[in-house]
């Protein structure tokens, strides 16, 4: 899996690179031998976290191409997508790790605005196609390639204040089943990630969590909660090349959670 077994350097695309999955995600990518581009949106507590991950993937001998930018903005995308273009990059990932959206209720006093549940869903869910078309479109992602999507078991369940960030996840497998299947003829593959309950900022941030974390643990046959690590190493393997024939899939990364009544 080193870049030493081909002559073209191949290059991960990593949206929200800068902590929880993603970062965990870009380093392990890079142990596996790609090189990594990273898209973040942080200001100046979150440019700290970033530098460190740079510098991870940089220790292993590895390229990066970091943007602090919004990944969902068309221009800033074009950015990115144009300066793989100039590196002649052969981008064999595609990770869509975004976790910016609005945590509010949909009915009472603060309830949930248009705007912030269109925003919603544009970042964390029709982003992925935006940036998959730009990639096929420039030719960067081909045949052989991996494009991965990052799921919650929130997808099918009402949570407090969740409900924009769930239609987001329910738009997000749709995306993945129907990029699948449009891309299998290219010989790309794209599938759902759905890990377990995780302590990430990202879930910091969902109302109650405290007690989402305590539920998973004391429900996870595993006996434990699923891990950034978990997920990546899940990931490294999807991208063997023997896996190739895996697409259009929601798959679960997490010890048995999903499946486990508690």
């Amino acid at each position: 899996m080193s870049n030493a077994q081909t002559a073209t350097p191949r290059w991960a695309v990593v949206l929200g690179v800068s902590s929880g999955f993603g970062a965990e995600c870009a380093k392990a990518l890079a142990g596996a031998g790609y090189e990594i581009c990273g898209v973040h949106l942080d200001r100046k507590a979150g440019l700290a976290q970033a530098a460190e991950v740079k510098a991870a993937i940089t220790g292993l001998g590895r390229r990066t191409l970091f943007f602090n930018v919004n990944a969902a903005d068309p221009e800033r995308r074009a950015e990115v997508v144009a300066a793989l273009a100039a590196e002649q990059a052969t981008v064999a990932v595609l990770l869509h790790s975004l976790a910016f959206g609005t945590l509010r209720p949909f009915i009472g006093e603060d309830a949930i605005t248009e705007q912030q549940m269109d925003m919603t869903l544009a970042v964390m869910a029709h982003s992925l196609v935006y940036w998959t078309q730009d990639l096929v479109r420039c030719g960067l992602l081909g045949a052989g390639a991996r494009v991965f999507s990052m799921t919650s078991s929130g997808s099918t369940r009402a949570i407090a204040s969740y409900g924009a960030v769930s239609a987001a996840k329910c738009a997000l497998e749709s995306h993945t089943r129907q990029l699948a299947y449009e891309l299998a003829g290219r010989g790309i593959s794209v599938n759902a990630l759905r890990a377990g309950v995780t302590d990430t900022p990202a879930l910091r941030k969902i109302p109650g969590n405290d007690r989402l974390l305590e539920g998973a643990a004391k429900r996870n046959p595993s006996g434990r909660l699923t891990t950034p690590r978990d997920v990546a190493s899940a990931l490294v393997a999807l991208c063997h090349p023997a896996a190739g024939w895996v697409t259009g899939n929601v798959i679960n990364v997490d010890g048995g959670e999903e499946v486990s009544a508690g």
